[in-house]
């Protein structure tokens, strides 16, 4: 071989080599690492959302939004939402969030009585018939449906529905106080205030009767005059200042109706209701 063309050879073997790269020269001492891949949110425990069905509906509201995104079809998670939105007071909102949990399980039940709490809620319970009517028929030995069309048939004036819906519903869960306050106060908006009073006493007297049922009596006994025993119900319940202007605002709808009834009309529920 020539001078020139052993030359020639290192020359284009020594370009080739300033073109690689820097770490091509050497060898690496290690690899390096791949970027990581965040592992996929997993569902919470049971135990984590028990807890959590303990908070206050805002605290629910946001943990069962997170649910959802894990997994959107999950139809627990949806109806958990729907109710903690229910009771934040997005009603409309609730009820749209129910309803696509019934697009996944379209005989979901807890879906359906959501539905019909965020519609009667909201002012709108003609639209939360159907699907508490649904419930009923799925689950006849279910109380609740039946109270919950009461409520709903009673809003659309269908007065002798409403009455039959919760005698079903007591003949199924017998002194319910939730069915019997229901019930009551139908009454009482009718103008029956001795079946109303009747009924919500019904209702207090059970071991599971709640505050708010409680208060309910004593506004229906102030309403009719009763004030010794409405305050005594309201200072049980209520702390001092809560309860002061509770029974001002009491005593003052009983000065106006008396004022503006004759005297033997001015106890009734039914006067009271009038404008």
């Amino acid at each position: 071989m020539s001078l020139n063309r052993v030359a020639s050879s290192i020359l284009i073997a020594a370009a080739c080599c300033a073109a690689m790269p820097a770490f091509a020269q050497t060898a690496p001492t290690q690899t390096a690492a791949a970027p990581a891949v965040p592992a996929p949110r997993q569902p919470a425990s049971a135990e984590e959302r028990a807890a959590y069905n303990r908070l206050d509906p805002l605290a629910r509201s946001v943990f069962w939004a997170r649910e959802m995104e894990v997994n959107p079809m999950d139809p627990v998670a949806g109806v958990e939402l729907a109710e903690a939105l229910r009771q934040l007071g997005q009603h409309e909102q609730a009820a749209a969030t129910a309803r696509q949990v019934l697009t996944l399980q379209p005989t979901n039940i807890e879906a359906m009585l959501e539905i019909g709490r965020a519609e009667i809620a909201r002012g709108q319970a003609f639209y939360g018939i159907a699907p508490l009517e649904q419930a009923r028929d799925l689950a006849p030995n279910d109380w609740r449906p039946l109270s919950l069309l009461g409520v709903a048939y009673q809003q659309v004036r269908r007065a002798e529905d409403a009455q039959a819906a919760w005698r079903a519903a007591l003949a199924i869960s017998p002194d319910n106080p939730d069915v019997l306050t229901n019930a009551g106060m139908a009454l009482a908006t009718s103008g029956d205030a001795t079946g109303a009073e009747a009924m919500l006493r019904r209702a207090v007297a059970q071991p599971t009767a709640t505050q708010q049922m409680r208060l309910n009596l004593a506004m229906m006994l102030g309403l009719q005059g009763n004030m010794p025993e409405a305050e005594q119900i309201i200072r049980r319940e209520l702390p001092p200042e809560l309860a002061d202007r509770n029974l001002q605002w009491l005593r003052s709808q009983t000065r106006v109706q008396s004022a503006a009834l004759p005297t033997d009309q001015a106890r009734t529920w039914g006067s009271l209701q009038s404008p």
